[in-house]
């Protein structure tokens, strides 16, 4: 089933997410919906924050991504086969030379910028079968890991941007708020109250 995706403001998006354990109800079937509505929004990845659960939960899928033609060989193999679901993630480190690419987000539609982050990141986590795994990601896969996980920590990719960049991107930011945007894909606005 499609979900709708929690646009910018609402408040789920800015809470830092809660640990999930093994017990949790209908966790193969909330999956199964969140690849789905990623995969019904062209989105690379989803982290349950975006659909209103505050839960460390996020899943990626870079296949699409990995047809990119400006992008290496190697950096379309280790795209191709990134699909993988990270629960209870930690990210031990991150290293390597900062780099900018232009990143968007499903919950904050029509707005791209650069954003600077490390070329790599080593990070903890379980898969959907609750199997603990610790994984080294580079360049575009750190990046878009990078992104999830700033979703269960409460952080959107507009909070990393130049005060001049935040300002540029103001009315745009409210407007979405406002639900003032064109999309092609189902999405939960704030309610936002008209001032009297």
């Amino acid at each position: 089933m499609i979900l709708p995706i929690f646009a910018y403001g609402e408040p789920v998006l800015r809470k830092k997410a809660a640990v999930i354990d093994a017990d949790y109800p209908k966790l193969q079937e909330l999956l199964d919906n969140m690849f789905e509505t990623m995969y019904g929004a062209s989105g690379i990845g989803l982290a349950a924050p975006q659909i209103g659960l505050p839960i460390r939960l996020f899943l990626v899928d870079a296949s699409s991504f990995a047809e990119d033609e400006d992008l290496t060989e190697e950096e379309r193999e280790s795209l191709g086969g990134l699909k993988k679901v990270f629960i209870n993630a930690q990210i031990v480190e991150e290293d390597g030379d900062e780099w900018a690419f232009n990143e968007g987000c499903l919950s904050i539609p029509d707005v791209r910028e650069d954003v600077f982050r490390q070329s790599d990141v080593v990070i903890e986590y379980q898969d959907e079968n609750f199997k603990k795994h610790r994984d080294t990601f580079t360049g575009i896969a750190a990046r878009i890991i990078q992104h999830e996980y700033d979703h269960i920590e409460g952080i959107l990719f507009t909070d990393k941007l130049s005060p001049l960049k935040k300002r540029l991107i103001k009315t745009k930011l409210s407007n979405i708020s406002k639900g003032k945007v064109s999309i092609d894909y189902r999405m939960r606005f704030p309610n936002i109250k008209k001032k009297r």
